[in-house]
C-alpha cells in the first residue's frame, strides 16, 4: 500500500522491464533526466524518475527530517510503493549518495548501481582544496542561508552553475537553470533543499558506507569539485565488478554536459 504523505513524488513512470530509478541531485530537479529516461524506455526498461524529498511543496512535512539515512530509507520506501523487489539506482549528487546509502543498508533492493558526480563516500578524502570547492557544506547550514541564496532572482543557483560546471553553456544549461529556479522559487522547497546540507553528520553513518558487491558504474568529470583520480579511488570501495568513467571536460552534471557519452556508457552498463 502507498504511504499517504509520500516523501518523494513521482515525475515519470513509464515503460516496461526491469526497473532503473533516477535520482537527481542539488541544485537541479527531476526534469534533468527527461531525456536519458527517454533512451532507456526506448530501450525497454521501466524508467521511474522521483522529486526527491522537499522539492515539491506537497512532500514538504513539519518535522520530516533530512539525514543521510532518512533520504537512502525514502528510496527504499519508494520501491515498495512501486511493487519492485529491487532496481537498478543511477544516482546525480545527492541523488549518488542516497543510492550508495540504499545499496549499504539493502544491498538486495539494489541490482546495478551508478554513482554520478560523487564517488563512493568512504574513499572520499578531504585536502584543502577540496574543503575549499565544497565550501557550501559549511555555508548552507548558517541560518541566513537560504535569504542569501534567494537573493537577485535566485543568484545562488547562478554561482553554483558557474562554479561546479564552469566549461557547460547552451540552451540545455540554461533550461536546467530555469527548471531548478523556478522549484526553488517557493521559499518552502528552498529551505527544504538546503536542509540536506544542515542535516549532514560530520561523522558518516556507518551503515550507509559498506563495502559494495553488485555490478557498478561511477561516472565523474576533469572539472568537478571532486578531482579525477578520486573517482578512480572508488574501485576499492566496491568487491563487485565495478567501471569507472571519467568524462573529459565535464563539470558536476556530466550526465548532462557530455549527455549522449553517458548515455552509451549507461546502456553498455545495463546490458
Amino acid at each position: 500500500m502507498a504511504r499517504s504523505t509520500p516523501a518523494m513524488e513521482i515525475h515519470r513512470d513509464e515503460g516496461e522491464g526491469a526497473a532503473v530509478v533516477l535520482l537527481h541531485g542539488f541544485p537541479d530537479t527531476a526534469s534533468t533526466w527527461d531525456g536519458i529516461a527517454d533512451a532507456l524506455a526506448a530501450d525497454g526498461h521501466r524508467v521511474v524518475v522521483p522529486h526527491l524529498r522537499g522539492y515539491t511543496p506537497t512532500s514538504i512535512r513539519p518535522g520530516r527530517p533530512y539525514d543521510a539515512r532518512t533520504l537512502a530509507e525514502d528510496v527504499i520506501g519508494l520501491l515498495d510503493d512501486l511493487g519492485l523487489d529491487s532496481a537498478t539506482l543511477v544516482g546525480h549528487d545527492w541523488g549518488a549518495s542516497m543510492a550508495y546509502g540504499v545499496a549499504s543498508l539493502s544491498p538486495d533492493r539494489v541490482d546495478r548501481l551508478v554513482g554520478v558526480a560523487i564517488p563512493h563516500p568512504r574513499t572520499v578524502k578531504p585536502t584543502p582544496a577540496l574543503l575549499w570547492k565544497a565550501r557550501h557544506f559549511a555555508t548552507f547550514k548558517l541560518p541566513w542561508a537560504a535569504r542569501q541564496f534567494a537573493l537577485a532572482d535566485l543568484s545562488g543557483v547562478d554561482v553554483l552553475y558557474r562554479r561546479w560546471a564552469p566549461g557547460w553553456s547552451g540552451p540545455e544549461r540554461d533550461a536546467c537553470v530555469a527548471n531548478v529556479k523556478a522549484a526553488m522559487a517557493d521559499p518552502d522547497v528552498l529551505d527544504a533543499t538546503l536542509a540536506y546540507y544542515r542535516a549532514l553528520s560530520p561523522r558518516p553513518d556507518r551503515a550507509l558506507t559498506h563495502r559494495l558487491g553488485m555490478p557498478s558504474l561511477v561516472v565523474g568529470g576533469t572539472r568537478d569539485l571532486v578531482p579525477p583520480e578520486s573517482f578512480e579511488a572508488s574501485r576499492s570501495a566496491f568487491t563487485g565488478p565495478v567501471e569507472v568513467l571519467v568524462l573529459d571536460g565535464a563539470g558536476h552534471w556530466p550526465h548532462r554536459e557530455r549527455e549522449p557519452a553517458f548515455v552509451d556508457a549507461l546502456r553498455a552498463f545495463l546490458g
